[in-house]
């Protein structure tokens, strides 16, 4: 009898909670990809996995989380929860090792009291004002639902591979903390990144949803996409991926994939 060889799929895991999505929707994205098998796993039962032992059958870790955040019990919201010493030690250890990531959107608030975690992934979104490499800062900003058109500043990039110069999408934006001297640069909006374009997220946890008055936030950034190193980890976070809309955009499909494809190429 003739063996069939089956292609070994990529191992990936997949860390989500922190943030309300369409879990159906969203898994439905890596389903579709023939070459990927990914096994989605909540806070705080992730912070577990979240090491290089027990890491070792997956091929890279994605982040679609923001742990580290309490919502409902604090008397300022958000109440700030630090993550245990052994599930740091384990994180950092798995970035040592360089265990391939790709961080998307809401990922950017996550652990808001541990300053290593916004450097490994290039930026920060605070939902309080905060100290940001010694500057103070402001709460950040959110945009939902905006129709923009997305950039392809890296046409070269394998990431990138195949995504016209430019492309619609409808998806949320952040007014956030990006670290542009940081990072290499993928994507870009052609939204307008200032404070009159965006709510305060420290108004919306206080009932003003949708607020920005009295909020003077500098004008910020418009880099929604890009790669960098996290220690020896290879790493791309995109911005997008708020909702149902992007999830079925098939360019953010596609850069996803390429995404993934190319920080397991990286490892080396």
């Amino acid at each position: 009898m003739p063996i069939i060889h089956h292609h070994a799929k990529i191992n990936i895991l997949v860390c989500v909670r922190g943030h309300p999505f369409d879990r159906t929707a969203f898994d439905a994205i890596f389903q579709d990809m023939e070459d990927i098998s990914a096994t989605m796993v909540d806070h705080p039962a992730a912070q577990a996995l979240m090491n290089p032992e027990a890491m070792q059958h997956y091929d890279a870790l994605v982040l679609y989380d923001m742990p580290g955040l309490d919502f409902e019990h604090a008397t300022e919201k958000p109440g700030f929860i630090d993550p245990t010493p052994a599930f740091k030690q384990g994180f950092e250890a798995l970035l040592q090792q360089g265990k391939p990531v790709v961080a998307l959107h809401h990922a950017l608030a996550g652990w808001p009291t541990w300053p290593e975690y916004g450097q490994w992934l290039g930026g920060r979104f605070l939902y309080r004002s905060g100290v940001i490499n010694g500057d103070k800062k402001l709460d950040s900003g959110y945009a939902a639902d905006i129709t923009y058109t997305a950039q392809n500043i890296a046409p070269q990039h394998p990431v990138m591979a195949g995504i016209p110069a430019t492309f619609p999408l409808c998806d949320e934006l952040y007014l956030a903390e990006i670290f542009e001297d940081d990072v290499t640069p993928l994507l870009r909006s052609d939204y307008d990144f200032t404070a009159q374009n965006f709510y305060s997220a420290t108004a919306a946890l206080n009932g003003q949803m949708d607020n920005n008055s009295g909020w003077e936030h500098p004008e910020g950034s418009n880099l929604i996409g890009w790669t960098k190193k996290a220690l020896n980890s290879p790493l791309v976070y995109l911005q997008i991926g708020d909702g149902s809309s992007a999830y079925e955009n098939p360019y953010f499909r596609k850069i996803l994939h390429n995404a993934l494809t190319w920080v397991i190429g990286e490892k080396g």
